[in-house]
């Protein structure tokens, strides 16, 4: 009877995983299908448009008047909003059905998120890293909101052949990390091993905001030399560019003492843990505060292993998000107001 009762149950279990997996291709599918209409129909819209430019209304009639006819035939979801939401989607990507852009493990509202990123070559990370790194779009609004390509030391080329591994690492890492699930209170300065426990506790979360490639290895990690022994706040590793990476943890604000440790920490764990296949150790120190004048005259500046970036206990406004990245010479300011991106 138990025999027969196990073949039932793993006989009805394998039904379940095919319906499952139907179910799935199924909704993937028809979402692919809906996205590729709603360009569509902004498509028609754009054109409709120009044929009607000498009326400076017509655009909005248009519009108006297609919504009640498709709202009285296919009911919600064709909203006059909606409807400029298809037309933008089509002007923001004209060629979308013949490039990548196209990619069904994304949704609407993933390409909704997306189409208002200003910078194209911003818009084109977002699409690819959404579909591949398999972003909820929660994810992907919190993503676009903290500047996730911009924070990226060095945001990737498109279309480029493999670099060397020198030049992959700054594609991984950011300055600042948005530490806002953490919960820290913003006026406040916590211990080193709050802020330490409050990472374990949401340790997905922090992997999220780390970026692709990383798992956790241990917390106070011990590394020891013949007379002392050292513990590690932090250490991951990354299975994409085959390395370990540490991370210390500093409250305060960056010294040139700090920079000399995790340089230490760095060469120990290259002689003492480093696998044969792996590249060199990698060592990130995350601080509170940092002083861009130390980082520069300091060995992280020659050393294209060790890093330090800031973290942030709340979500930053889009100000201070982009006074960080003019610190840190991404963004310049327009003598006619606004920002860009630098060269």
């Amino acid at each position: 009877m138990n025999i027969s009762n196990s073949l039932t149950n793993n006989f009805f279990d394998s039904i379940r995983t095919i319906l499952r997996a139907a179910r799935q291709k199924a909704y993937a599918s028809i979402n692919f299908m809906m996205v590729e209409a709603y360009w569509k129909i902004g498509q028609r819209i754009v054109e409709e448009e120009q044929q009607g430019r000498q009326r400076a209304d017509y655009g909005d009639f248009l519009i108006r008047e297609l919504s009640r006819r498709l709202g009285d035939e296919f009911g919600k979801g064709f909203s006059v909003a909606n409807l400029k939401n298809f037309r933008q989607f089509y002007i923001t990507f004209p060629d979308f059905e013949k490039s990548y852009a196209l990619r069904s493990q994304l949704s609407w509202t993933h390409y909704r998120l997306i189409m208002r990123v200003e910078n194209s070559d911003a818009r084109e990370y977002y699409i690819r890293e959404a579909a591949e790194q398999n972003w909820n779009t929660r994810q992907l609004e919190r993503n676009i909101a903290t500047g996730w390509y911009e924070r990226l030391l060095k945001p990737p080329l498109q279309n480029q052949p493999v670099p060397a591994i020198d030049n992959v690492v700054p594609e991984f890492i950011k300055d600042p990390y948005v530490l806002e699930f953490l919960g820290l209170p913003e006026d406040e300065k916590e211990h080193e091993n709050q802020l330490e426990s409050a990472i374990i506790a949401e340790l997905q979360q922090f992997l999220l905001e780390l970026g692709k490639g990383f798992s956790f290895v241990g917390r106070q990690f011990r590394i020891s030399s013949e007379t002392s022994h050292f513990y590690i706040d932090l250490v991951f590793y990354n299975y994409l560019l085959k390395c370990f990476v540490l991370i210390d943890l500093k409250t305060g604000k960056l010294t040139h003492q700090n920079i000399g440790q995790m340089d230490m920490y760095v060469r120990m764990f290259n002689d003492l843990k480093r696998g044969e296949d792996d590249n060199p150790t990698l060592g990130i120190i995350l601080c509170a505060d940092k002083d861009e004048t130390v980082v520069r005259y300091s060995v992280i500046h020659e050393n294209p292993q060790l890093f330090a970036s800031k973290y942030l206990r709340v979500l930053p406004t889009e100000q201070e998000l982009k006074a960080s990245l003019e610190e840190r010479h991404i963004l310049e300011p327009l003598k006619e107001g606004g920002w860009r991106l630098k060269d």
